[in-house]
């Protein structure tokens, strides 16, 4: 009986120091898998757009290209009305950022810290704007943009794409609220401090790994969206919608090189606020 258990221990010792072993094997499967899944696609987008012609139609394809150049990225680039319409992208797309977040987190605040009659209801109904269609808002919105003078402007566009972002980040910025304890503000307040200076200075560091997340939604919404940018614009487009015109007979190369262009800035803004993601699971399990 006991020769029995002896054996048994070292059995169940050896399975226990096995496991976190095959656990973090399947973690780091899963990441490269993940990091393929996303790169791969970018980097023969890559190879397409910096490749030319020569490099579009090579079969097969070279792990380390030794041919590629800027020369057809600059081509591209130089086409009449490119750098235009990436202009008019980053600013529609920084002003839809900047209109999300000075309009969803203060919602989001609010439904987070107060208890109204309908609450629940106005939350609904906030989701349900992202489920009504836009072409039936197309001709009305024209109009209306005529009349105002935000017609074929990249601030008109960005207010549509607000509208379509708005939504996400109230609800979001809500539930980060939600994880920010009520308590960090009482006692800011029994400091000194007034609401605004509590929620400034303590609540605001603990939620800009969700305001990050929140920007980042917006951005890419508005830098991808091309219906509304289509139809309110006419000479100022925003580069989704200017590809959507020019490239539909343009060489094959040209459009590798208008979806990397395209790839590109969405990579680089999360590239830039990733320092603010990094703690966004560690607020949410508060």
């Amino acid at each position: 009986m006991t020769a029995t258990t002896s054996e048994v221990q070292p059995a169940t010792a050896a399975r226990s120091m096995t496991l976190p072993s095959a656990r973090r094997l399947l973690l780091w499967t899963g990441m490269a898998v993940l990091f393929a899944w996303v790169l791969v696609p970018i980097y023969f987008v890559a190879l397409g757009a910096f490749g030319g012609r020569l490099g579009v139609f090579r079969w097969p394809k070279s792990i380390w290209p030794s041919d590629v150049s800027f020369a057809p990225m600059m081509q591209f680039l130089a086409i009449e009305g490119v750098f235009n319409a990436l202009l008019n992208s980053l600013i529609a797309a920084g002003l839809t950022v900047v209109f999300s977040i000075l309009l969803g987190a203060p919602a989001g605040y609010a439904l987070a810290r107060y208890a109204f009659r309908g609450q629940n209801a106005y939350r609904l109904l906030v989701l349900l704007t992202r489920a009504f269609p836009l072409a039936i808002l197309a001709l009305p919105l024209t109009v209306s943009f005529i009349r105002l003078g935000l017609y074929d402007t990249p601030f008109g566009v960005s207010l549509i794409h607000t509208v379509l972002a708005l939504p996400f980040a109230a609800l979001v910025t809500q539930s980060l609220f939600m994880g920010i304890p009520r308590e960090y503000e009482e006692a800011a307040w029994v400091f000194g401090c007034t609401r605004f200076q509590a929620f400034w200075k303590v609540v605001m560091p603990l939620a800009l790994p969700g305001l990050a997340a929140t920007a980042i939604f917006a951005f890419v919404i508005s830098w991808n969206e091309v219906f509304a940018a289509s139809i309110l614009t006419v000479r100022e487009r925003t580069l989704t919608a200017y590809l959507l015109k020019i490239l539909a007979e343009s060489p094959l190369h040209y459009r590798f090189a208008g979806g990397f262009i395209l790839i590109l800035p969405s990579v680089l803004f999360i590239f830039a606020v990733r320092k603010y993601l990094f703690a966004v699971w560690g607020i949410a399990s508060k």
